[in-house]
């Protein structure tokens, strides 16, 4: 596909995921409301995606305030849905819900991994936070659609995110290794070949047992921000240079942005994601006026745009910033490279286990 071909298939999915968000007969009563407060239909403005910023940033908060069924599109009503928890440490949490978002974004994601580090019908461990999360079922379909099965150790994130913020970093350890501890047994007398972690477990589990060594063919990784230096780490001593290492970006709100792992020795380990067009877009923008999209190699904030029939979000700001990248042979649309939470370099950012 090429460029003009890939921005045509966008702007004709923008198109027909305005209409049925913001027609009666689809739509969800949340922007069936906003449309009127708004005083503009988005069915007759929104053409293409530079139309987008008419939009103003969606609100995250929106997700914990609101009530879950003001996001069921007319057309879903009366089908039960999924709640998935994103982010925060105390409190009600923020939640998107879901029937089947998540089936679509991690078969289409199958299909960017190499059968050689992932063989089909492998059984997957994920060492990670599970529960009310969308990366447990995720992760599950993930292994099913392949021909697998799923085995899991639990953690839970904003135990560990609050443990940090009191500086109890002693409980931490003991926590990580309490969940390390149960991951190395699972691949110690389990049949296991793919995993799904964090940076930090991967690294913690590896120094215990060698993954090549105990049958680990690939590992598909995300969560914390991953300078090119912990990259090459990771390749060449956590994974020895023998399992395949899969560096994704994505959470709740968006799915997954795949790179390209073949190309990190060649670049450096200088990691590019990209977006899982057309349902979602990520755009670098100026962090001060968010009309701008950066130039090509510059930092900026990172925009999500989320365009699927359960789920629209336009230009969310995540909380990380990023390179804006050049369009590969393989994705025909920007990249986002080097990512790190936003303000990294002027203040502390608590990751957590991610």
């Amino acid at each position: 596909m090429t460029a003009p071909e890939a921005r045509d298939q966008l702007n004709a999915h923008l198109r027909e995921i305005i209409h049925w968000h913001f027609s009666p007969e689809t739509g969800c009563p949340f922007w069936l409301d906003w449309k009127e407060k708004a005083g503009w239909d988005p069915r007759e403005q929104v053409k293409s995606v530079e139309d987008l910023v008419k939009f103003e940033h969606f609100q995250d908060n929106w997700l914990r305030d609101e009530k879950n069924e003001r996001f069921v599109p007319k057309a879903y009503a009366g089908r039960p849905f999924n709640v998935f928890e994103t982010g925060g440490t105390t409190g009600l949490p923020k939640q998107r819900i879901g029937w089947d978002d998540y089936k679509h974004d991690y078969e289409q994601f199958s299909h960017q991994l190499e059968d050689e580090y992932f063989p089909k019908a492998s059984n997957w461990l994920m060492l990670g936070p599970t529960g009310p999360r969308r990366l447990r079922l995720a992760i599950e379909h993930l292994a099913a659609y392949r021909g697998g099965s799923t085995y899991f150790v639990d953690l839970d994130p904003r135990w560990v995110k609050k443990l940090i913020g009191r500086g109890q970093i002693d409980e931490v350890e003991r926590y990580q290794k309490h969940v390390i501890d149960q991951g190395v047994e699972m691949v110690k007398h389990r049949n296991i070949s793919c995993l799904f972690t964090t940076p930090k477990l991967l690294e913690s589990l590896a120094e215990r047992v060698s993954l090549p060594g105990c049958g680990i063919k690939g590992v598909f990784c995300g969560g914390t921000s991953m300078t090119p230096q912990t990259v090459r780490f990771l390749v060449e001593e956590v994974c020895e240079n023998k399992t395949r290492f899969v560096p994704t970006y994505g959470n709740t709100l968006m799915g997954l942005a795949c790179s390209l792992p073949w190309e990190l020795p060649a670049k450096n380990y200088s990691v590019t994601y990209y977006a899982p067009q057309p349902r979602a877009i990520l755009r670098i923008v100026d962090a001060k006026d968010t009309s701008v999209t950066k130039g090509y190699g510059d930092y900026g904030r990172v925009e999500l745009t989320t365009l699927t029939r359960e789920f629209f979000m336009p230009r969310f700001l995540e909380r990380d910033e990023a390179i804006r990248r050049e369009p590969s042979e393989r994705y025909a649309w920007d990249g986002v490279g080097d990512v790190r939470p936003f303000g990294a370099l002027e203040k502390k950012v608590i990751e957590g286990v991610y």
